[in-house]
């Protein structure tokens, strides 16, 4: 199983360590991620195992929520399959 992770805000020294090591906490590996900074804006795309998940999803994706509440970011955490329902035409 696998999550989406995205990332956007205002760029500033961290954001990757400090998401990456939340999913670490959590055991969720990721497996992907996609990175770039347009003028001040930190745009951020992971793709994540979510096969050994030490918690439940619910929770994991609030964690990252309030993770990026505190960072100035907005951080989403969306299962896969709901992703690949909402982009099949």
């Amino acid at each position: 199983m696998r999550a989406v992770i995205t990332v956007v805000g205002k760029d500033t020294v961290g954001i990757l360590a400090k998401v990456s090591g939340a999913c670490a906490e959590c055991n969720v590996n990721v497996s992907e991620v996609s990175q770039t900074v347009l003028q001040d804006m930190f745009c951020m795309i992971m793709m994540c195992d979510i096969t050994n998940i030490s918690i439940d999803f619910g929770s994991f994706a609030d964690k990252l929520s309030d993770l990026g509440k505190d960072m100035g970011l907005s951080v989403h955490v969306m299962h896969e399959d709901i992703f690949n329902s909402m982009h099949r035409i």
